[in-house]
């Protein structure tokens, strides 16, 4: 599916309080058990909101992602050296904060009726989109706990390994710096 097939198809809209999502699959219990059972918890407790991908013509939800905040912090790395190293290439004579602000996509799914249709990369464009172009705060990377089967998507997309510290790990903590699309 091309961009311009997808924004022809699909429309993204955020899940409001009281919606519910009654049939997602997409081959893995814990994000179907998520969309199905705790978004809405979620939601209302202030810590995440989701965004749905739905079918324009038969309103089936084919994918989706939550969203919180985050950030990367010298908490982050195993040294202050390494945190230095981390910012020094990104904030070249700038002010040295403690941490930098970040969005976190907490959960991504896509249905899996159209998996490797590159629905999860038009999503990381629209999140792209939605921090850069629709901005309300300062944030400047996204991070995400990549599952370790998900690895090699993330990394095609542009994503980084923040540290060496979860190398073991089922998940790995990586980031996207937006200023890379400035």
């Amino acid at each position: 599916m091309t961009r311009e097939e997808f924004q022809a198809r699909c429309r993204v809209r955020r899940l409001n309080i009281g919606d519910s999502i009654e049939i997602f699959d997409c081959h893995d219990e814990d994000l179907n058990d998520f969309i199905l059972n705790e978004a809405s918890f979620y939601r209302n407790a202030l810590l995440s909101v989701t965004y749905v991908v739905e079918d324009k013509s038969s309103e089936e939800v084919l994918a989706y992602f939550s969203l919180s905040n985050d950030k990367i912090s010298i908490s982050d790395f195993e040294s202050k050296t390494e945190f230095n190293r981390f910012r020094k290439h990104r904030f070249v004579n700038e002010k040295r904060l403690r941490s930098y602000p970040a969005i976190k996509i907490g959960r991504l799914a896509i249905a899996k009726s159209v998996q490797h249709q590159s629905i999860g990369t038009y999503l990381l464009e629209f999140i792209e989109d939605y921090f850069i172009v629709d901005n309300k705060s300062g944030c400047r990377f996204v991070t995400v706990d990549a599952y370790v089967d998900a690895i090699p998507f993330y990394i095609k997309n542009g994503y980084q390994f923040l540290n060496n510290n979860d190398e073991d790990k089922h998940t790995r903590v990586m980031y996207f710096d937006f200023a890379s699309l400035l």
